[in-house]
């Protein structure tokens, strides 16, 4: 992949260990740690658009999450850790402390954003502010997975089955899966939000048979362990303590019968947050809305 577009010029490239392999992440900025986690089907690159504004506020640390983009690729158990996002909570406490971050900002986005309120939940002393990019808790979209969010959300179901179906049927053509996700989640329901170099490392990503496995573990932890974490909480009553920033798509995959902020209210305490004119991919698809916003909440 060494014919890939930097599309972070002037940020440093790091290799980082922790219990489960090498962590790649690019860092740059100024000013308080703010941590970004990226989604599915996405790399560490889905952030390029909004990193040079917020850089110049805030020190950036952008990692591929396990067994994503250029990270290391692990091994799964029975439980399909360590892609639950309670274990890929805890590697990303042990990038932030290779850093020198004991305590910092998150935001995360799909996938990003299931590890970023989990690592809220789990380490409440970690996380100053947390921001949520189109997303609702686990728990809530299963507990609503009907006719229409079957419909809707039907790769929760696809790539939660198991090995190797999904895996095989992916690798069937790649390119194409990854395309037609990422164009089917836009409001304009196209590729043209995307800039054409960042498509190469979503597709260059997910062409290895490895990484496919790995986001097909992801989604079987959503579906199993993520979730019996997730209906633990919701019965013992557990909350996020941090202030919350609520993003979501007009167009996106979060909003439902209930308004995605009287979702989060019964996750956490202090919620706010507010539409951007986009569907899934916010940070792609309309930068300088949700870069304004991010910058806004995450200020000192």
């Amino acid at each position: 992949m060494a014919d890939l577009a930097d599309l972070y010029p002037g940020y440093a490239s790091r290799w980082i260990s922790t219990s489960v392999g090498r962590i790649f992440a690019r860092t740059g900025g100024e000013g308080p740690p703010l941590l970004l986690l990226h989604g599915y089907p996405q790399t560490h690159v889905m952030y390029h658009r909004v990193a040079p504004a917020l850089g110049r506020r805030f020190t950036l640390v952008i990692p591929d999450l396990p067994g994503y983009g250029w990270s290391d690729m692990a091994e799964a158990d029975a439980a399909h850790a360590p892609y639950t996002k309670r274990a890929m909570a805890a590697v990303m406490i042990e990038v932030m402390e290779a850093l020198g971050f004991v305590r910092f900002r998150l935001a995360g986005h799909d996938r990003g954003g299931r590890v970023a309120y989990r690592l809220a939940l789990d380490h409440p002393g970690r996380v100053e502010k947390l921001a949520l990019l189109d997303i609702l808790p686990t728990y809530d979209y299963w507990q609503r997975m009907d006719h229409a969010y079957g419909l809707k959300m039907y790769h929760w179901l696809f790539l939660a089955q198991p090995a190797p179906l999904p895996e095989r049927l992916i690798a069937a053509d790649p390119a194409y899966y990854v395309e037609h996700t990422l164009a089917s989640w836009t409001k304009a329901h196209s590729l043209a939000a995307f800039d054409p170099r960042a498509l190469a490392h979503y597709r260059a990503a997910l062409s290895d048979p490895g990484r496919i496995h790995v986001v097909c573990e992801d989604y079987r932890a959503g579906a199993h362990t993520d979730l019996d974490h997730d209906a633990a909480d919701r019965a013992a009553g557990a909350r996020i303590a941090c202030p919350v920033l609520l993003l979501w798509g007009a167009g996106g995959l979060a909003p439902t019968g209930d308004a995605p902020l009287d979702v989060w209210r019964r996750w956490a305490s202090d919620v706010r947050g507010v539409p951007i004119d986009s569907g899934h991919f916010l940070a792609e698809e309309n930068p300088d809305a949700t870069t304004s916003a991010l910058a806004n909440f995450f200020a000192p």
